[in-house]
């Protein structure tokens, strides 16, 4: 088994951890979301549809980003 190329010992905050949990998360939330919330709204033209997964998007991801870094902050060794 070849050897490790690199390890990290963060001080603080993983934020490399924070980025790949909120990135996951909002996948595994966000998308569901979207898609329940669209089922709800005419949404005639791709463009409407991109402005809507964005809309309702960003807000998540911005939420999902807030409480894995409250929850890493917390929770940090």
């Amino acid at each position: 088994m070849p050897e490790r190329v690199e390890t990290t010992t963060p001080d603080g905050v993983d934020y490399g951890w924070v980025m790949q949990t909120t990135f996951v998360v909002t996948i595994l939330v966000g998308a569901p979301l979207v898609a329940a919330l669209s089922a709800t709204t005419a949404l005639p033209t791709w463009a409407d549809r991109v402005e809507f997964a964005i809309r309702v998007g960003a807000p998540v991801w911005l939420v999902t980003s807030v409480v894995v870094f409250a929850y890493a902050k917390r929770n940090q060794t």
